[in-house]
């Protein structure tokens, strides 16, 4: 989110180019609102019974509910909200007659800090827990909150306010009261099978305990307690057991930089009755002994069999394991050569769904493997992303989410038969540009230091012949994250390859790089040596791809660019910083510029003071140990209700630009958070970037 070696020799010798379908004969101009247009789909969830689907659509800042039933599975909205008010929808549940869906409007679904605001409304806002039914009727406000579960039977709803555990009848019958008064930050609700017991986590400043609540008794016990970081409680079938995961205390108070082994985490079941628990797994030291999560409702899934399935980079790569709840050795069941990333289990609880780069690693497919004796089985294939697959309960069918180079995402059922149906045709307008759209080329390039990285090409319209083109390079934030080739799946990286695509319909040459420190390539690779604020290794990549795109005969050198997010605008500062002979403008959207500031954002105890020698490698990481020889022209851009990188980033630089003299330009958005929360915002920045770097790359005429 340096010390590096220029080493400007070799780098166009070890291009690698495969899979360049190329660009199409010949395109037809579209807007940045039209590729902008589609709807993205999130939330995904399978209802429990009658084969029913549900997920989140927010069509260009509007967001609703949208269901799907069999037969038909034609999607329609059960929810009416129209304004692109920033309000996001999230933690949808199902009751278990499948009538009604419970759901969270507003808020901070990261922090849960104060509610954010992007539209300045001045009545203000609220998180709140609402529960729409199908059969029609607006939605039902149920309490002010978070993180709903659904009681078995459902007739309740726990919840969390202000990290406390609350309940409220789901038919409003009573008002909603605290259930549970305790020290700590709850999380994690999990009701017993039976409804009579309610499990979550318990955090505390240094340690987090597994917490059970006994309705009978009215009593609070801690299971298995201990001096670590337990968490990700599932029950058994029968109810009598809990596993969870377990995480060694550590005193370390650093973020970004690489971590590639740590005190063995493990696996533990506790007994309800006793509150006594057992280690069944713990990793071996090194390699995988720091804990890698997935994207999962758990880390750990009680599947049929007591068998517990979990996430474990012992090879290398994020894979699946699975050990008998009894204990016992670890078995791998999805090996090779690549990573895991969504995961859920099927309905019977004997397979295993799960997305990953299986055979193909700039893309995700879904894959299923059975549990008792079975081998991975590929469930989607081709040139398309597949992810967050939902196993139905009814017909044998899977729900999921795909896209692919030219179409945007889209939720969709994956028949019985082998049929695709998409779920909501009408969320990708009729004015889509997808047949306008190119598909990106995979690139392999050398950095600087000789590192393989990946990349994705967008070539512009075909020109004259020998015509040079501007250049642009993209990087992603996170930095764990991975840009694929085609629309991605994820919101933020969704709107980014709609920019990408525009770049390029531009007249760019567009270069999005998976630099060092990202997912997808293993666990080496993303925990690179010295990266981020110990060295920021990374800036070899940004070199790289610099040299790369000069050394084309189709790209005008003096006009490269560099544009990104985040931890993508971190590196777009750090290479003009460093690099301003090479990179002739770029556009910074909320970067870090000072590691310092931003690591005590996430880690609170982080004192530069206690930790200078630390501290001053990370400053020296930083864009601002290099300003004094940054002099090319820079955007600037970002919300000042920033929670995830701090608003003092922004200004540190430009009072630090302002002295060196440097040109710069600010697009500043008051109460906007990190990830935009509003459609209009997201136009406002993405204009503001093509117009900037229209004016400081196109030669003039």
């Amino acid at each position: 989110m340096l010390k590096t070696c220029f080493l400007w020799f070799g780098i166009a010798a070890a291009l690698v180019l495969v899979n360049a379908p190329g660009a199409p004969a010949q395109q037809k101009p579209f807007t940045l609102e039209q590729v902008m247009s589609s709807a993205f789909p999130s939330e995904l969830v399978a209802a429990p019974t009658g084969g029913k689907i549900a997920w989140v659509l927010d069509e260009r800042g509007a967001r609703n509910i949208w269901v799907a039933e069999p037969p038909e599975y034609k999607g329609r909205r059960i929810t009416a909200y129209t304004e692109d008010d920033g309000q996001e929808i999230a933690e949808l549940a199902w009751t278990p007659d499948a009538r009604a869906i419970v759901y969270v409007r507003g808020g901070d679904f990261d922090t849960y800090r104060e509610d954010p605001n992007p539209r300045s409304l001045a009545a203000g806002v609220e998180q709140a827990i609402w529960v729409s039914a199908l059969d029609g009727g607006a939605p039902r406000k149920l309490a002010e909150g978070n993180s709903p579960a659904i009681s078995p039977q459902g007739e309740r709803v726990a919840f969390l306010r202000k990290h406390q555990v609350w309940i409220a009848k789901i038919d409003g019958s009573d008002k909603a009261e605290q259930l549970i008064h305790a020290r700590g930050n709850a999380e994690s609700l999990r009701w017993s099978p039976d409804g009579s017991k309610l499990a979550f986590e318990s955090h505390r400043e240094e340690h987090d305990l597994i917490a059970v609540y006994d309705f009978a008794s009215k009593s609070l016990r801690y299971v298995d307690p201990s001096v670590d970081r337990d968490s990700d409680p599932v029950w058994s079938s029968d109810g009598k057991q809990i596993a969870f995961l377990r995480i060694p205390a550590s005193r370390e108070a650093f973020l970004f930089g690489p971590k590639r082994s740590a005190q063995p985490w493990s696996v533990r079941v506790a007994d309800i009755a006793s509150g006594k628990g057992r280690q069944v797994f713990i990793a071996d030291e090194g390699r995988g002994s720091n804990f890698r999560q997935a994207v999962a409702e758990s880390q750990i899934l009680w599947a049929a069999g007591d068998q517990l399935v979990f996430p474990w980079e012992k090879d290398g790569w994020l894979h699946l394991y699975a050990v008998p709840a009894q204990g016992g050795k670890a078995k791998l069941i999805t090996p090779g050569e690549f990573e895991v990333e969504t995961v859920s289990l099927g309905r019977d609880r004997k397979e295993v769904f799960y997305s990953s780069n299986q055979d193909d690693i700039d893309h995700r497919h879904i894959w299923k493997v059975a549990l008792d004796s079975g081998r991975p089985v590929a469930v989607t294939t081709g040139s398309g992303i597949e992810w967050s697959a939902k196993p139905l309960s009814s017909g044998g069918a899977v729900a999921v989410l795909h896209s692919d180079a030219r179409r945007p995402a889209r939720a969709a059922v994956l028949m019985g038969s082998g049929e695709t149906r998409d779920l909501a045709a009408e969320a990708v307008p009729v004015d889509f540009p997808a047949n306008t759209l190119v598909e990106p080329q995979q690139v392999i390039y050398s950095a600087s230091d000789g590192m393989q990285i990946h990349a994705q090409l967008f070539m512009p319209p075909k020109g004259a012949a020998g015509e040079r083109h501007p250049a642009l390079i993209f990087f992603h934030g996170g930095s764990r994250r991975q840009m694929l080739l085609g629309w991605h799946y994820m919101g933020y990286y969704h709107k980014a390859y709609a920019m990408n695509q525009y770049l390029a319909s531009r007249g760019y040459i567009v270069l999005a790089v998976n630099y060092r420190s990202g997912i997808g390539y293993g666990m080496e690779f993303r925990e690179a040596l010295n990266y981020g604020a110990t060295g920021a290794s990374e800036f070899n990549d940004v070199l790289g791809a610099g040299l790369y795109l000069k050394g084309r005969p189709d790209v005008d050198a003096q006009h490269i660019g560099l544009w990104g997010g985040s931890y993508g605008g971190y590196l777009t500062a750090l290479g003009l910083a460093r690099a301003s002979d090479l990179f002739a403008a770029g556009v910074d959207m909320h970067g870090v510029h000072d590691w310092n500031l931003v690591i005590r954002n996430f880690v609170p105890a982080y004192d530069p003071e206690a930790q200078r020698d630390a501290a001053r490698l990370a400053f020296d990481s930083s864009p601002l140990a290099s300003v004094k020889t940054w002099r090319s022209p820079v955007l600037l851009i970002q919300g000042d209700d920033d929670r995830n990188v701090p608003f003092t980033e922004t200004i540190h630089l430009a009072e630090a630009l302002r002295k060196q003299g440097v040109e710069f330009e600010q697009l500043i958005f008051p109460d906007e958070v990190h990830d935009f929360l509003t459609h209009q915002r997201w136009l406002e920045a993405y204009h503001a970037t093509a117009d900037f770097l229209d004016r400081h790359l196109k030669s003039k005429k």
